[in-house]
């Protein structure tokens, strides 16, 4: 026998381990499984979400970088750029102040709607398939996932039966609103984390009630005995909701605004409903909220002082809110971008991501009468999502009333906030997107009611929901081709002329309304700067809030080229002031694309500008 062969002792543990190994991914396989099997019914309503999500926008798929949303492709630009800016702190390279756009002043990102924490979490997927796919992606899980988050808080928080959660989730989901806005606002319709809060302010309100007080335990005691507060639920509540406010503020601040105006109008109004519960549990229900806003502020301070008084900051909102605001007659209106819907009721708002009231009558009549019927059961809870209804809806209709396209001299609710810091930031109109969620949760409540019971309402109810949300299901969102973006960016060419950080003036340069050299940035990842562009910053009248800045006199001049497509007469004046503005943008190179708009006549200016070009690619391209 060989000395070198293994003994029985020594060959027992590896036999044992391998053993060992084989039980645990066996047990890990059957504790996935069951899993499964145990959520397969959840698991089944988020896999059709879903799909109805990737179906609404599957018309980006084939090449989410050659396909645009057709009803608003110049947000979708803006947004493909700041998913490209956001990724870069995957690369160690980001601020608060970017120096990739508005070259030299940069731009604020907190006072643009910039959707940091997504693009920080997607960084991965736009620095390896590009910032359009992440787009694509984000446009439709914000929808599936907002569904989904609404469909477990009502079926898991409020006890409901399944169906009438998932009907409530779907149009929490896809409901006009949402639909409308996918439209580019990847930081209106990112809900998802609505219902967190909402769970996380209803669980804090539970743990703060002590509880009625309980009769004496035996006669002649001096003080009746009291329930305490669950305080160890109450600092998880506070954290969490915390945690969650410090998050959704990185997402979508506009968001958060609309969810906290909603709620404060529903506790006021369950409060008023039942008195007793807000005198004992308000005193440890506002401490926990102190303490959640506290913890909030430890991280959100510095960004929001950023935001409103930092370098490029703005304090006040740009929109007009008698513009932005909702046409009373879009409410029984239903959406075009709906199977019932017409290409006529477009003409009640502003514009395609705009459909935030188009409800139609059905569903407001049927909602309605739901929340008659289920008045006696739910009482508290109905009189605070009808209020609240009311509310959100008569402060979309702006500071003056709107019927069917004509302004009225009725003023509306909105008129009393006007002005108010913060509040004159969010667009009237976008109120009515908290009906969604008050509307599902009448409608939830009405279903599970009629379901539980065994009258003919048990299948009337769910016919008459059915009924009044067909006319408004979705239909999938028009997309169109857009032009490729030039291969001198995409091959990496662009390096040959500025270094990574440098400032690339492309012609003619980006504006709010053609800001489609900011797909450029966005193709290379952010890796240069450009001027002006497509964003919000402190240039308006007395350093209010504009979109978009200053033209440079050169950018001026090749804006009026590329727009009429004449030659103008260039001087030594002319050439001194290219000069000098490209001086002040720090440019390294200045870039002409084959495909820009009477190229030859921006090619002929140019050279006048800036001497003789060089070609690169498919580019003309003139170091200065």
């Amino acid at each position: 026998m060989s000395s070198a062969a293994p003994t029985a002792p020594d060959a027992a543990p590896e036999q044992a381990f391998r053993l060992a190994d084989q039980v645990n991914r066996q047990a890990w396989a059957v504790r996935l499984l069951a899993a499964v099997r145990r959520h397969r019914a959840d698991l089944l309503v988020a896999l059709i979400c879903t799909v109805v999500a990737g179906w609404l926008t599957h018309g980006l798929w084939p090449d989410p970088a050659g396909r645009t949303l057709a009803l608003n492709p110049e947000d979708q630009a803006l947004y493909e750029w700041f998913l490209a800016v956001d990724a870069r702190a995957l690369l160690g390279d980001f601020s608060l102040l970017t120096d990739r756009l508005n070259a030299p002043d940069g731009v604020n990102l907190m006072a643009n709607t910039t959707v940091i924490a997504l693009g920080i979490v997607c960084a991965p997927i736009t620095l390896l398939l590009g910032a359009p796919v992440t787009f694509a992606l984000l446009a439709a899980a914000n929808l599936a996932g907002t569904a989904v988050a609404w469909y477990l808080l009502f079926h898991r928080a409020m006890r409901v039966r399944r169906f009438a959660a998932a009907l409530g989730g779907g149009l929490c989901g896809f409901g006009p609103g949402m639909i409308s806005q996918t439209n580019s606002h990847l930081h209106m319709t990112a809900q998802w984390l609505v219902p967190v809060i909402v769970w996380l302010v209803a669980r804090l309100l539970r743990a703060s009630d002590p509880g009625p007080t309980p009769p004496a335990t035996r006669a002649g005691s001096d003080r009746a005995l009291r329930a305490a507060p669950d305080r160890r639920r109450m600092l998880s509540s506070a954290a969490g909701l915390a945690a969650t406010v410090t998050a959704q503020v990185f997402i979508g601040e506009e968001v958060l605004f609309l969810a906290a105006v909603t709620l404060l109008v529903m506790a006021v109004s369950y409060a008023v409903a039942d008195r007793d519960l807000a005198r004992r549990a308000l005193p440890n229900f506002a401490g926990g909220l102190a303490i959640a806003a506290g913890l909030a502020l430890l991280v959100l301070g510095y960004p929001l002082w950023f935001q409103f008084a930092g370098p490029q900051g703005v304090a006040d909102g740009m929109f007009s809110p008698a513009y932005f605001s909702a046409d009373l007659s879009s409410w029984w209106t239903v959406s075009p971008l709906s199977v019932a819907g017409s290409a006529e009721s477009a003409r009640l708002t502003t514009g395609p991501a705009e459909y935030n009231t188009f409800l139609g009558l059905p569903l407001l009549l049927v909602t309605a009468l739901c929340a008659i019927w289920v008045w006696m059961g739910r009482r508290r809870l109905v009189l605070a999502c009808v209020v609240a209804a009311l509310a959100m809806g008569a402060l979309s209709l702006g500071p003056e009333v709107v019927l069917g396209g004509t302004r009225t001299a009725l003023p509306g609710p909105y008129a009393l906030l006007a002005g108010l810091p913060v509040v004159d930031g969010a667009l009237p109109m976008r109120f009515g997107l908290a009906l969604l969620p008050i509307v599902a949760t009448l409608l939830v409540l009405a279903l599970d009611k009629a379901l539980r019971s065994t009258g003919r309402a048990r299948r009337l109810v769910p016919l008459g929901v059915v009924a009044a949300l067909l006319p408004i299901f979705p239909t999938p969102l028009p997309t169109a081709e857009r032009p490729a973006v030039p291969e001198f960016i995409t091959g990496g060419h662009w390096r040959q002329c500025v270094h990574p950080g440098g400032v690339l003036v492309p012609v003619p340069l980006p504006t709010p309304k053609e800001p489609w050299p900011m797909r450029w940035a966005a193709a290379a990842d952010a890796g240069f700067g450009l001027p002006e562009g497509f964003f919000i910053g402190p240039y308006g009248r007395g350093g209010t809030a504009a979109m978009g800045t200053f033209k440079q006199p050169t950018s001026a001049l090749l804006a009026d080229v590329a727009r009429r497509g004449d030659q103008p007469v260039i001087g030594d004046e002319q050439r001194r002031q290219a000069a000098r503005d490209a001086d002040f943008w720090g440019a390294s190179c200045v870039a002409l694309a084959d495909d820009a708009p009477h190229v030859e006549s921006l090619r002929a200016t140019l050279e006048q500008l800036y001497g003789p070009a060089t070609r690169i690619a498919d580019a003309w391209i003139w170091r200065v």
